[in-house]
């Protein structure tokens, strides 16, 4: 096909994907595994995974609470009991509106959370009000927290027990990447049934 100078963004888009690589080269496969293996003691234990993010990292986290509740536990006797908080948007907006934004996922877990449920927080700034405070509260809780961070990882790398980072200032790129762990740590439960 051919197309104008101003309409070719074939560079562009090698130059994005040459970036994608480069940062998928420099994952730490040790810490998807550690985020494996304490999500499976989790379910054997009979705890919850509560999973949330704003924005793209929110429509992450509605996919991971799927692929865990279906395409994993499916089969399972003992299945995953994941909770997505950004997935009622009746709640968030009753919060937010007689609260405040900030609190739309710490008055969600306030007081509900047990000692073998654990936390999964997707930030690709690691700098979300709203996450930092429902993290802060599960650590205070006892509660184990798995994180998905970008940039510098900022104050959500630094509280995670487990920290999945990807070390681009980057929206896009992390935000793909995050997709990926899900994927893989799916893909990787799927293969040990």
């Amino acid at each position: 096909m051919f197309y104008s100078d101003e309409m070719n963004y074939e560079n562009n888009i090698k130059e994005y994907l040459s970036k994608e690589i480069e940062v998928l080269n420099e994952i730490d496969a040790l810490k998807i595994n550690a985020s494996i293996c304490l999500i499976e003691e989790t379910r054997l234990k009979g705890g919850r995974v509560f999973v949330f993010g704003n924005g793209g990292s929110a429509a992450t986290a509605s996919h991971i609470a799927n692929n865990f509740n279906k395409g994993i536990s499916f089969d399972l006797k003992i299945k995953h009991n994941f909770i997505c908080l950004n997935d009622n948007v009746a709640t968030i907006t009753a919060i937010a509106n007689d609260d405040c934004y900030e609190n739309i996922f710490i008055n969600q877990i306030e007081n509900i959370l047990k000692p073998h449920d654990i936390i999964i927080a997707i930030s690709g700034s690691g700098n979300s009000e709203n996450v930092i405070r429902a993290v802060r509260y599960a650590k205070t809780n006892g509660n184990k927290i798995i994180s998905m961070t970008g940039y510098d990882g900022g104050k959500l790398k630094e509280l995670s027990d487990i920290n999945l980072h990807v070390h681009i200032d980057n929206m896009q790129i992390a935000e793909d990447v995050h997709m990926i762990f899900n994927h893989i740590m799916m893909s990787m439960l799927i293969g040990c049934k």
